[in-house]
């Protein structure tokens, strides 16, 4: 099936951002979907589904602005905690997302990517996931970068084992460690820190999201459940970060 390039374009959105000054990494933490529901009187289900609707209208925004990297919490390490019937709709819910998206994706030279513990994943999931990252892997567009399974407390384990094992095996001196071969070892290696974190649904938390690389992010929450967040949000959201003023620990001086 031949799809059409998303129609909006940079020049489309510039008089409601300003283009030169974009952040290169969004990342969101998309809470509220289950609430979205019950608020509506309707099966948590219909949320998460509502949620899938919600991921493609932003995914469509940053491309069309040229954001480089957008990086969703789809499902956390202790997600797995939840009903097992939800766990499985939300599982379904990736498996149909990858299929029926994947040839619009490609079309609009979207890359594929995905962070976490991959393996922990139902065998369909991980198929579909390894069928998009393959096919998407040379485009030049926005970076579609999928937390599954992901837990930031258990990427920083995982690079510290790697790092020592090296380490051990001579490949690296103690003295050489640095925070640049650290973060090379992240799921995340080789793109850059977020520049700015959304949260939806009101919630003050980062729920072991990009916990290295969010050191100097800027943060907005939003009272929005997920479902509920659309481009309007999201250049709102923009807004808010092009009027900070990032100092990284530094001062400004005229």
């Amino acid at each position: 099936m031949w799809f059409k390039p998303w129609k909006q374009t940079k020049d489309d959105l510039q008089d409601q951002v300003a283009v030169d000054r974009l952040p290169r990494h969004i990342a969101i933490i998309m809470d509220g979907n289950g609430r979205w529901a019950q608020k509506r009187a309707l099966p948590r289900s219909m949320g998460h589904r509502a949620g899938v609707e919600a991921l493609r209208k932003i995914v469509k925004t940053c491309s069309n602005l040229g954001i480089q990297v957008l990086t969703v919490y789809a499902f956390s390490t202790e997600n797995w905690s939840r009903p097992k019937d939800e766990v499985g709709v939300l599982m379904k819910l990736l498996t149909e997302y990858l299929r029926k998206e994947l040839d619009e994706l490609h079309q609009n030279k979207v890359v594929v990517r995905a962070i976490g513990i991959l393996k922990d994943l139902p065998v369909e999931a991980q198929r579909e996931l390894e069928r998009a990252v393959e096919r998407t892997k040379n485009n030049s567009g926005l970076v579609l970068n999928l937390a599954l399974n992901y837990g930031g407390r258990s990427e920083i384990i995982d690079a510290v084992k790697k790092i020592s094992k090296d380490v051990l095996d001579g490949k690296h001196q103690v003295e050489e460690i640095n925070e640049k071969c650290f973060s090379d070892l992240l799921f995340t290696g080789g793109l850059p820190d977020p520049d700015l974190l959304i949260r939806t649904s009101g919630e003050m938390r980062l729920s072991n999201f990009l916990l290295w690389q969010l050191a100097y992010t800027e943060i907005i929450v939003v009272e929005e459940y997920w479902p509920d967040f659309g481009q309007k949000s999201l250049l709102d959201a923009i807004k808010v970060y092009q009027n900070r003023d990032r100092r990284f620990g530094g001062i400004h001086t005229n």
